[in-house]
């Protein structure tokens, strides 16, 4: 698929809803009138993309999306598939990895929930911390199925960068596509060598939580881009900013979405960053994922 022209952030959520799993109503993000006043803001610094990550069992609405894409003029790809332990639904645990990979493709090839709308992507599909259990290795099996029968790009969830390396070897081993895999949330692991480690396997990682300062100081990150800069890898970085609480909204005192224009941006090119390496970031890595 093209992307509209104009910076892309690769990994966030519109309308999530874990609060079920973590017993706490900050998890749900149902606040539309509010996201909308920011996506307006993030229009005006260039966003006209946004890879909405959020699939089934996390609180995927896509009518919401469809209302936020007419109301702000950003264009969101809808992703399918399942999340991680615990918030896979039971009725897709029940499901072979076939089946799973068959409910995929029918979402991107077909649409999702009987509509037109199809999904443009496979994410977030994750991993726990530092273990991989059954449910979510069958899920990155299907995954793997309904890539290589659509060609539509997969993104990973880490947590906290755990078990990344695995991750990127196990896709790439078993015949995905390098230039259409992110492994994300790299850069919460707070260790640029493992970080180039998972680089070296082909595929694209994304340092995906910025402004989340109680994982890991934005100064590290910027520390981190500035190496990759040097070491000619920036063509492997994604970025955005991850947010899934009320409270990481602006009118709840939260960075909001536009933090990343802001506040890191500006930081980071004073840092010494190239206005080229940003753009290879926000603009062309996207358009490499996504291209057809």
């Amino acid at each position: 698929m093209k992307l509209n022209d104009g910076y892309t952030m690769m990994h966030e959520h519109m309308h999530i809803d874990l609060s079920g799993v973590k017993k706490d109503q900050d998890c749900c993000l149902d606040c539309f009138d509010e996201i909308c006043a920011e996506l307006k803001q993030l229009y005006a610094y260039g966003v006209r993309n946004i890879w909405e990550v959020t699939n089934v069992g996390m609180g995927r609405d896509v009518d919401t999306i469809l209302k936020l894409e007419k109301a702000s003029g950003i264009h969101f790809m809808i992703s399918t598939g399942c999340y991680k332990d615990p918030f896979i639904p039971e009725a897709m645990n029940r499901l072979t990895a076939e089946e799973l990979a068959d409910f995929m493709i029918k979402e991107i090839m077909e649409g999702i929930d009987g509509s037109t709308v199809k999904a443009d992507a496979i994410g977030e599909i994750g991993t726990s911390k530092n273990e991989w259990t059954a449910n979510e290795r069958k899920l990155f099996e299907a995954a793997l199925i309904a890539h290589k029968e659509t060609h539509k790009p997969i993104y990973t969830h880490t947590t906290l960068a755990t078990l990344a390396k695995d991750q990127a070897l196990y896709l790439v081993d078993h015949g995905a596509d390098p230039n259409k895999v992110v492994i994300g949330h790299v850069d919460l692991s707070g260790d640029l060598d493992m970080i180039r480690s998972v680089i070296a396997c082909g595929v694209t990682v994304g340092f995906d939580t910025i402004g989340k300062n109680n994982y890991l100081p934005d100064e590290k990150r910027i520390e981190f881009l500035l190496a990759l800069e040097k070491d000619g890898l920036l063509n492997q970085v994604v970025l955005s900013e991850d947010l899934t609480r009320k409270s990481h909204l602006k009118y709840k005192g939260g960075i909001g979405y536009c933090y990343l224009f802001e506040s890191f941006i500006p930081k980071l090119l004073e840092a010494g960053l190239s206005q080229a390496s940003l753009d290879q970031m926000l603009i062309h890595n996207p358009q490499r994922i996504f291209g057809e």
